[in-house]
């Protein structure tokens, strides 16, 4: 049934492939001894799984009145409540058809819709480095309002988004992080139903887009992690509002998806826990009556709702479609609109959204080094490979479907090139070659038109360092089969992610740092301030593609005298 509504794209990453056994018919020969693949997981059920063995299935119910949801009705059909909400008069319950009809029966009923799925489409004055300022906050001027003179250091008195809590509604946090630690307030899970948002399972963490969307908000500076990228500042990143303090609501599983009911769950503790601002890096395709009312009732009880667009290049994700809600999409750096996102009459505003930097979860990240000889080839580490380091021939695998694939192989050891097929074979062709005798991969031609797509190799397991390169990259490569190449993956806990999810954070953290500016303003005031002092983009005005066009953080507070008088 759940077919039938669809999902986004991950807003920033892909999800895990297939781990089934690759077809063996034309296998020459397997190296012996060689584990590769995934770890295979026992399936849970819980609040996130779909339709149980009885034949139930998520459901929201919308009640005429506050007085009228019952709890007992429901138990009493034989239903089973998930959820209940306050600020609209609803609950979630898992119903097989008779129950369903049942309850729709009763006039007290408004209306009876499916469940949907969404997926995953933030202090003391410490002295850093201007290497930790990223090119995003500097796009949106976010040094400019809290380090006017540059010098590393937050300015005395300086709005910084102190004082402003944003609820970030996403897949959890690594909350030791060493940037988050200090901005990280207080968390939920509404997917383990416990008070630990960690982006993780027993078996294994998930695909750290919380932790990475956290850091975009409020990264902290002089707080690098151990594991920084080669090429990085020691002391990481800084976030946009470094200042702010985070609430973390987790709604997205490990594999990157939420149920509606519980993205209304964690709306409704972000407003009982005071949050200014609410930071949505997800969505999808549907609309529900329910949703829509949730999202307008957040707005009129004061809290800026902020959400991305979408990776569609089409029509606008929800929640960021209802009018209630600020919709971001993404430009480069460059500035100019990332072929990914998503457009419309809606669209708000823009911000960066193309390979951005940020926190990931520790140790769970990784920064590639390719080389053929003494020639570093430019290339990005596939997530969730392992750290180390191999040299020895290159071997052309093709496509690598079969366990026949790689014509010059040893069980001595050898690099595979890969040819790129879609990004659920990742983890099958990896498999393929490594039961080849291959102890590192490297596929070619995972491109778009921004750039190489964000590959992942899926749950974790045994697995060789696997790194991803160009169609052109990998076409040089190909020249030269034989060649002694060196591949090497090494910790960082700081990665470049692409999408609208990107984009969103630094809107809501430019949000918090106007807000922190005069924490008097309303947040229809605040919201006001960002659209009508945004860089224009594209076409003259608002247009479908940047909304009111960049945030500017500096000239949205600059603003702040000229707003009219409340009534």
């Amino acid at each position: 049934m759940m077919t039938r509504w669809g999902v986004l794209a991950l807003l920033a990453m892909t999800a895990c492939g297939s781990e089934a056994d690759p077809d063996t018919s034309t296998q020459f020969e397997v190296c012996p001894g060689v584990v590769a693949g995934a770890v295979p997981t026992q399936a849970t059920q819980s609040l996130s799984s779909g339709p149980v063995a009885d034949g139930r299935q998520p459901y929201l119910v919308r009640y005429r009145q506050v007085a009228q949801v019952s709890t007992q009705q429901v138990s009493k059909v034989g239903g089973e409540v998930r959820r209940v909400y306050r600020n609209v008069p609803a609950l979630a319950a898992m119903l097989t058809p008779e129950e369903r009809d049942s309850l729709a029966r009763d006039p007290n009923v408004a209306l009876i819709e499916p469940d949907v799925r969404v997926r995953a489409l933030g202090m003391p004055v410490p002295t850093g480095s201007t290497g930790e300022y990223t090119t995003g906050m500097r796009l949106v001027q976010a040094a400019r309002v809290w380090d006017a003179n540059l010098d590393g250091a937050l300015d005395r008195n300086a709005p910084n988004g102190s004082g402003i809590k944003v609820c970030v509604i996403d897949s959890g946090i690594d909350p030791d992080h060493p940037e988050l630690k200090q901005a990280y307030l207080r968390g939920k899970d509404f997917v383990d139903n416990d008070e630990l948002p960690w982006d993780r399972t027993e078996e294994a963490w998930g695909l750290g887009h919380g932790t990475h969307v956290a850091g975009i908000i409020a990264a902290q500076l002089a707080s690098g992690s151990a594991n920084v990228g080669p090429e990085m500042d020691r002391n990481g990143v800084v976030g946009v509002a470094p200042g702010a303090g985070l609430l973390i609501a987790r709604v997205l599983d490990v594999e990157g998806q939420a149920w509606i009911s519980n993205v209304l769950s964690a709306l409704e503790w972000c407003q009982r826990e005071g949050a200014h601002i609410a930071s949505l890096s997800l969505g999808g395709p549907v609309a529900t009556q329910l949703e829509r009312e949730a999202f307008q009732k957040a707005a009129d009880n004061g809290m800026l709702v902020i959400a991305a667009a979408g990776n569609s290049g089409g029509a606008l994700a929800y929640p960021a479609a209802y009018s209630s809600v600020v919709a971001v999409g993404a430009v480069d750096s460059s500035l100019r609109r990332a072929f990914f996102s998503s457009r419309g009459d809606n669209l708000s505003l823009v911000a960066p959204g193309v390979e951005v930097v940020s926190t990931i979860i520790r140790s769970q990240g990784t920064v590639s080094q390719v080389a053929l000889g003494d020639v570093r080839m430019p290339s990005r580490s596939i997530m969730k490979a392992p750290a180390g380091t191999h040299s020895g021939k290159l071997v052309d695998c093709g496509d690598a479907s079969t366990l026949a694939s790689c014509a010059q192989a040893t069980c001595d050891g050898f690099v595979a090139l890969v040819d790129f097929q879609h990004e659920e074979a990742v983890p099958r062709q990896i498999v393929n070659v490594m039961k080849q005798g291959a102890r590192a991969v490297i596929i070619s031609g995972a491109n778009h038109p921004g750039g190489l797509m964000e590959l992942s190799i899926g749950r974790p397991g045994s697995w060789v360092p696997s790194a991803q390169v160009s169609n052109e990259t990998g076409g040089k490569m190909r020249a030269v089969p034989g060649i002694t190449t060196h591949v090497q993956l090494t910790h960082s806990d700081y990665a470049p992610f692409s999408g609208t999810s990107m984009a969103a954070p630094h809107v809501a953290a430019v949000a918090a740092l106007v807000w922190s500016a005069q924490p008097s303003l309303k947040a229809a005031q605040v919201r006001h301030l960002l659209e009508t002092t945004a860089k224009d983009l594209g076409a003259d005005g608002r247009d479908r593609d940047h909304g009111y066009g960049l945030v500017q953080a500096h000239a949205a507070i600059q603003a702040i005298p000229t707003l009219p008088a409340q009534p």
